[in-house]
């Protein structure tokens, strides 16, 4: 008997033990700073930031990156913060505070306020001009900030780099890297996402190009051009023939590189429209 009592005390505390409350754990130590935007974003003057070490309230504070770039840390006094990424200021104050001020200091820096860097968004956008940029921002982002393009936008949007200065100061002499986006495409969330912009980018929507087609055809008038468009193509977007209309003995006027207009060039389905063209779509002769 007193082995069963035995045996099922030993069960009764072991049940108890698992149902107990976990012993409180102690406060986990601040971690450095993960977010995606804060990752690739370059500080820079204005920028306000909350700087946290772990146990040391007086040291926890927000500070804001002065005009020279430079912030004002107790017990380090200035501690340069411009042309860093948070993770790599955390690294920095971290190494200082380790050198003789606190033994194994842990820092985070997280970023409050985004203030210092923008991009230029022009051309046929509802908004241009200058826009903050909010940690990393993509160009979808930007054209969204700005009012999206007009719908005298082209279909491309050119997205043209600064250029990036030497170590010594100087700038190289290449010319400025650009990319450009087909706007549909963008649209579509085909492509865009993955360009990520930089501070001191210009994002320009150029006004379309267009092209006029009269005669036989639904909707006669101006077009917009787009790269490889071919007068098939054209005539879809006037709305077809009309029961008149015919798709032989077509003629273009167009203008040329140095200004001239030549009249009447014979044109068929599968010749490429040019920007300013006029298309003459002629009647049936039956």
């Amino acid at each position: 008997m007193n082995l069963f009592l035995s045996i099922l005390v030993a069960i009764t505390f072991v049940e108890g033990a698992q149902k107990a409350p976990a012993a409180a754990q102690p406060a986990k130590k601040p971690e450095p700073a993960k977010s995606d935007q804060a990752a690739h974003y370059t500080l820079g003057p204005q920028d306000q930031l909350r700087i946290t070490v772990a146990d040391e309230p007086d040291l926890t504070n927000v500070y804001r990156i002065e005009s020279d770039g430079f912030i004002t840390f107790p017990l380090l006094n200035r501690v340069a913060a411009s042309g860093l990424t948070a993770v790599e200021l955390q690294a920095r104050i971290r190494t200082l505070l380790a050198s003789g001020y606190l033994r194994n200091p842990i820092v985070r820096v997280e970023i409050e306020q985004y203030k210092s860097q923008f991009v230029m968004v022009g051309g046929e956008v509802r908004a241009p001009g200058r826009v903050p940029m909010s940690g990393q921002m993509t160009l979808p982002e930007a054209l969204a900030a700005a009012g999206s393009p007009t719908s005298a936008a082209s279909n491309e949007v050119i997205v043209t780099h600064p250029k990036k200065p030497n170590a010594d100061g100087t700038l190289p002499d290449k010319e400025p890297e650009s990319v450009h986006v087909n706007l549909k495409d963008l649209m579509l969330g085909r492509t865009g996402q993955d360009i990520i912009l930089q501070d001191g980018d210009t994002v320009y929507v150029p006004k379309a190009q267009t092209f006029f087609i009269n005669g036989y055809v639904r909707n006669p008038g101006q077009l917009i051009w787009e790269p490889g468009i071919t007068v098939q193509q054209a005539i879809a977007l006037a709305g077809g023939l009309t029961d008149r209309g015919s798709d032989r003995r077509m003629k273009v006027d167009r203008v040329m590189t140095n200004g001239s207009v030549v009249k009447d060039l014979p044109i068929d389905l599968d010749s490429k429209v040019q920007p300013n063209d006029t298309i003459k779509v002629a009647a049936r002769i039956f």
